[in-house]
């Protein structure tokens, strides 16, 4: 049934009407039937959801906490933030681990997940400044969570180096950002898979983790007006997650996404959109979690969203009503 025309309705009516379709919407598949039975929580984890805003402010929440959803749901409100501040990182992390930073100056920050309070789903974050003593001029570039035996890092002028998870000392310069440019993106890698390097425009490059030298090497070639986005490692048997502002992404198979024989090509179109926000290694048994402009964070399984080989437009992921998607994380729930 269309909504009736509410313009001249009462502004408390309006919002009472939006409140029952979001409640409807976040229990509803792709067919719009409401679901009748909840699905449980996950056990008790130690694996945290991490949000960072724009301004600093960072927040842990241990992930049962999340209830996964269907896709295309609308999700729960999470981080709390001021109006003229915005969610800008999204990341999960074992409470015994250290989250890693790269600043814009290739310094490296470690600091431990459980020296972060905790907090409930919908609450405002914590200062990050508390633990980061950063410089002048100085800011955030690239988060990450978990850990590997090597961190591939994505620059400003294209270039991709790797470090071995040794030099991830706490304030160390990982390299100098003067000659290569600052982080864009960072991923863990095995020194023996492939990188995944997205831009914006949607385009991407496939290549092996032991073609990059020491000193590092020109990634992709950028089209003119294009922007990078990402790197993740990868699997030939595996697929990417990619997602638009509008909520709208797929899977993209490795096996249709032929590997380059060496780094520094023109991108290949991964997936049909004119702006990317994640390029994130998924499997169908994980689950994804996705969180808009206005602070939602969405949970679902991985694989209700269609695997493809080849581009498409990809499918409803997230339901938005004046909002966009600004990050997405990936949990691996195998393991």
């Amino acid at each position: 049934m269309d909504r009736p025309d509410l313009t001249a309705a009462d502004p408390e009516i309006v919002r009472y009407v939006e409140f029952l379709e979001e409640q409807l919407a976040a229990q509803a598949g792709d067919d719009g039937q409401a679901d009748l039975a909840v699905e449980p929580a996950e056990p008790p984890t130690t694996i945290q959801v991490v949000t960072i805003s724009q301004n600093g402010l960072i927040k842990r929440t241990p992930r049962h906490f999340y209830t996964p959803q269907r896709r295309g749901g609308m999700g729960v409100f999470d981080l709390d933030l001021p109006a003229d501040d915005l969610p800008a990182a999204l990341l999960l992390a074992d409470l015994g681990s250290d989250l890693i930073f790269l600043t814009n100056f290739a310094r490296v920050f470690r600091l431990p997940v459980d020296s972060l309070p905790e907090r409930p789903v919908r609450a405002r974050g914590d200062t990050l400044a508390t633990w980061l003593r950063l410089h002048e001029k100085e800011t955030i570039a690239a988060v990450l969570g978990g850990s590997g035996a090597h961190i591939a890092v994505l620059t400003t002028r294209g270039f991709v180096l790797t470090r071995n998870k040794n030099f991830l000392k706490n304030e160390a310069i990982l390299f100098d950002s003067r000659q290569s440019g600052e982080p864009v993106a960072a991923c863990w890698s095995t020194g023996l898979d492939d990188l995944f390097v997205s831009t914006q425009a949607g385009k991407a490059i496939r290549f092996g983790t032991r073609q990059v030298p020491t000193r590092g090497c020109l990634s992709i070639r950028l089209d003119e007006g294009d922007r990078l986005l990402g790197i993740t490692a990868v699997e030939e048997s595996g697929g990417v997650l990619l997602v638009a502002p509008d909520g709208k992404g797929t899977i993209r198979l490795m096996s249709g996404f032929r590997a380059n024989k060496s780094p520094g090509a023109a991108g290949k179109t991964a997936i049909n959109t004119d702006r990317l926000v994640a390029a994130l290694a998924a499997a169908p048994a994980d689950d994804v979690l996705i969180i808009s402009r206005l602070g939602k964070i969405i949970r679902f399984h991985a694989a209700e969203i269609p695997a493809k080989d080849g581009v498409v437009q990809g499918v409803n992921c997230m339901s938005l009503r004046a909002d966009e998607v600004v990050a997405a994380a990936v949990a691996r729930m195998n393991g």
